[in-house]
């Protein structure tokens, strides 16, 4: 796929994901603009301090998810993709994170294969539910694994096909963008790539890049 075919992708998933909350705020501002209820203005500044705080998140987490990363050398603070995913994920209580990654450090071709396969796990936990994500670091290399279970899991066939290698080029929508770039990332590195068969409450997704 060439680079501008995926920057397309890119941005049409960002836009998708962006357009609720900063849809929500452009309603809030039209809303205190003709609310006088001391009340109500209250419940609106507070409605527009909450669709800030996700678009803040969502912008924070896929700047390291899919940009360039160029605040950071070429290994990245573990801490920031923690951070980044309890930002998006982790605010409403709806899904329960486990952290469980001991490395201080990544490159940042790894933390963005860790990051895009959390963004694909935790979308398809439709009703919450749990979200541990792993890394390890040995003498051949870094495992990450992510393992979400909850009441319904519900991943895109799409999404398994373009993460697995089973879907061409040309085939990939915007909703795969994060599942395509974990393949290229993981094909780059000539590492391995596993996705569970499917199950009604559990999904383990997992990533071996070689030093």
């Amino acid at each position: 796929m060439k680079s501008h075919e995926f920057a397309s992708l890119l941005c049409s998933r960002l836009c998708h994901d962006l357009l609720s909350p900063v849809g929500a705020l452009n309603n809030g501002i039209e809303l205190l603009a003709d609310e006088h209820d001391p009340e109500m203005r209250a419940r609106c500044l507070d409605l527009l301090a909450e669709s800030a705080r996700a678009s803040a998140n969502k912008l924070k987490f896929f700047r390291l998810a899919f940009g360039a990363a160029g605040g950071f050398a070429d290994e990245v603070d573990s801490r920031e993709a923690r951070a980044a995913i309890e930002g998006l994920f982790g605010g409403d209580g709806r899904i329960q994170l486990g952290w469980m990654v001991d490395e201080p450090t990544m490159s940042k071709a790894a933390l963005k294969v860790l990051l895009n396969i959390v963004l694909i796990a935790g979308d398809s936990l439709v009703r919450g539910g749990s979200l541990d994500i792993g890394a390890e670091k040995h003498e051949a290399g870094l495992d990450i694994v992510v393992r979400a279970e909850g009441p319904r899991i519900v991943l895109d066939p799409e999404l398994k096909k373009v993460l697995i290698g089973e879907t061409g080029e040309d085939e990939v929508a915007p909703r795969a963008a994060a599942a395509w770039l974990v393949h290229s990332l993981v094909e780059e590195g000539q590492g391995q790539l596993q996705v569970s068969d499917e199950q009604e409450n559990l999904l383990l997704v997992g990533a071996s890049l070689p030093a």
